[in-house]
């Protein structure tokens, strides 16, 4: 695996630097591809793939012009090759019945609803990329530093201790 990556899907110029500003603590050690459309969003997906890199989160706004960020995330879900990344759904527009669909069929991770709070933004990201470098066996010890540190470090404890 060369680089571990974040897809920002969002629309609005204005927003996605937004996002990408505030999550500009994980820029040392995880790459953060942005897209305006999910047709975007699966080119930069099929783009890591290609290049050895792995998605580890997809951080998605639901309106989006064409399909919508939550249609993408429950084709990610669907996928078995993809369901493992970790989905994030920012909006603010997304109603009742949408929310609920990315919940119970995109497998949802969390929901952020804009205006956002930049610390529980990166927080909440910090701990998603964690939960997915475990979870795919990645090597713990290359995002202590830049993901949660004490957990890999446990979790490193745990696969190196002897029997």
């Amino acid at each position: 695996m060369n680089e571990l990556v974040i897809v920002v899907v969002e629309d609005d110029p204005d927003v996605r630097a937004a996002i990408v500003r505030d999550l500009d603590s994980f820029a040392d050690g995880i790459r953060i591809d942005q897209a305006d459309t999910v047709d975007d969003a699966r080119r930069a997906m099929a783009e890591a793939d290609a290049d050895g890199d792995r998605v580890g989160l997809i951080l998605a706004d639901h309106r989006l012009p064409g399909e919508s960020g939550v249609d993408l995330l429950v084709s990610i879900n669907a996928d078995p090759e993809l369901r493992t990344i970790r989905t994030v759904l920012i909006t603010g527009q997304a109603g009742h019945e949408d929310t609920i669909r990315a919940i119970n069929e995109a497998g949802l991770d969390w929901y952020f609803a804009k205006p956002w709070d930049p610390d529980e933004l990166v927080s909440v990201v910090k701990q998603q990329l964690t939960t997915f470098v475990i979870e795919a066996e990645l090597d713990l010890l290359r995002f202590v530093r830049v993901l949660d540190g004490p957990r890999l470090l446990e979790q490193y404890a745990r696969h190196t201790r002897p029997d």
